[in-house]
C-alpha cells in the first residue's frame, strides 16, 4: 500500500481543511476512498438489543456523546483493467430528512478531477439511500455514459418490491424515504441494472460477493491484486461491531443474520491481514481486524503522506 504510487490525483481543494479523499495502492488497482459526509443518527441505532446503560458506558469509553454522532459515509473508487468503478453512490440529497452535511460524493469527485462520465461501472452493495442517493441528483443521470453497468445482486431488488421494516428500529421518516427513494430508483436505472447472484467479477481482481444480513441482498468487494487485498465492507461492519459484534444496528432487516456475517466476516479478516474499509467507519476507513478476546479490535492503517 502506497500511496505515491497511485495515479489518482490526491490533492485536495484549497476551501479543504479537513481532506476529505484517501488513495492508496492495493497490488496494481487504484483505490480512492471518497467521504460523502457525515450522517447524524441517534446512538440508539447502534445496539436497539443491548441494556442502554451498557450501550451508555460503550459511549463514553469512546468519547462519544450519548445521544447523537456522526457517522462516516465512505463510497470507494477502483481503477482495474481499464474500468473505473464506484463501490456505492452516497446519499444524494432528500429534504425531508435535512441532512445538509452529507450528499457530498458528486461534488467530491469533481474537486479531484473525476468527471461522472469516466465511470464505467457501479457496484452498489445495497439500495439503502445512501448507498444510491447520488445516483438520483439532478442531472447526474444525464452525465453518465449511456453504456455504464450498474452491478447489484438480485437478491437485493426483490426484496424491494414488497420491503419488510418490521424487525429494524430506524428513527421516525427513515423507513417511508427509503421505500421512496428505492422506488425511484429502480423507476430511474432498473433497465440498466447487471444482476448477479452470489458472485461477479466487475473487473480483474474486483469481485463482488452478496452477503445477506444487513438487506436480503447486501454485498461486499473484494480487491486483490499482488498479494495485496482490501475489502470494502459496505454496512456489514460499524464502528461498534468490533468490540461489540453481536449487537444489532437499527438498519439491519436480519439482525441475526447480520451477526453471523459480521462475525465470519470479520474473523476471515483477522485471519488473513487483508484491509477493511466500510461505509460507516471513520473516514478514511482503511485498517485491519485483529482478535481480542472473544471480539475484535479495529487497527487503522498509519496515513501514507
Amino acid at each position: 500500500m502506497n500511496l505515491q504510487n497511485t495515479s489518482f490525483p490526491v490533492a485536495s481543494g484549497p476551501e479543504e481543511l479537513v481532506p476529505s479523499r484517501y488513495a492508496l495502492k492495493v497490488g496494481d488497482i487504484d483505490v480512492l476512498v471518497v467521504s460523502d459526509g457525515v450522517l447524524p443518527l441517534p446512538t440508539t441505532m447502534l445496539g436497539h438489543n443491548v441494556d442502554p446503560a451498557v450501550r451508555a458506558a460503550w459511549l463514553h469509553d469512546m468519547y462519544l456523546p450519548q445521544d447523537a454522532f456522526d457517522w462516516a459515509l465512505n463510497v470507494v473508487m477502483v481503477r482495474s483493467g481499464g474500468r473505473k468503478i464506484l463501490i456505492d453512490a452516497g446519499l444524494g440529497s432528500d429534504p425531508n430528512l435535512n441532512l445538509p452535511r452529507a450528499g457530498q460524493l458528486i461534488r467530491r469527485l469533481e474537486a479531484v478531477g473525476i468527471d461522472l462520465s469516466e465511470v464505467t461501472d457501479f457496484v452498489l452493495t445495497h439500495l439503502h439511500m445512501d448507498h444510491i442517493g447520488g445516483l438520483l441528483v439532478d442531472g447526474v443521470k444525464e452525465r453518465l455514459r449511456k453504456d455504464v453497468r450498474i452491478h447489484v445482486a438480485a437478491a437485493e431488488v426483490k426484496f424491494w418490491e414488497a420491503p419488510d421494516f418490521s424487525r429494524t428500529a430506524m428513527p421516525p421518516g427513515f423507513p417511508d424515504a427509503l421505500r421512496a427513494t428505492a422506488k425511484r430508483f429502480m423507476k430511474e436505472y432498473g433497465s440498466r441494472l447487471r444482476l448477479f447472484d452470489q458472485q461477479q467479477e466487475i473487473a480483474p481482481g474486483v469481485v463482488a460477493r452478496r452477503t445477506g444480513g444487513h438487506t436480503p441482498g447486501h454485498s461486499v468487494v473484494r480487491i486483490a491484486s499482488g498479494g495485496d487485498a482490501l475489502t470494502f465492507a459496505g454496512d456489514a461492519v460499524f464502528a461498534v461491531g468490533f468490540e461489540q459484534p453481536d449487537w444489532f444496528n437499527g438498519f439491519e432487516h436480519d439482525p441475526e443474520e447480520a451477526v453471523r456475517i459480521r462475525v465470519g466476516l470479520l474473523r476471515e479478516l483477522a485471519r488473513t491481514g487483508e484491509m477493511l474499509v466500510a461505509t460507516h467507519l471513520p473516514f478514511p476507513s482503511v485498517g485491519r481486524v485483529a482478535v481480542d478476546g472473544d471480539s475484535f479490535r479495529w487497527v487503522p492503517v498509519f496515513w501514507d503522506y
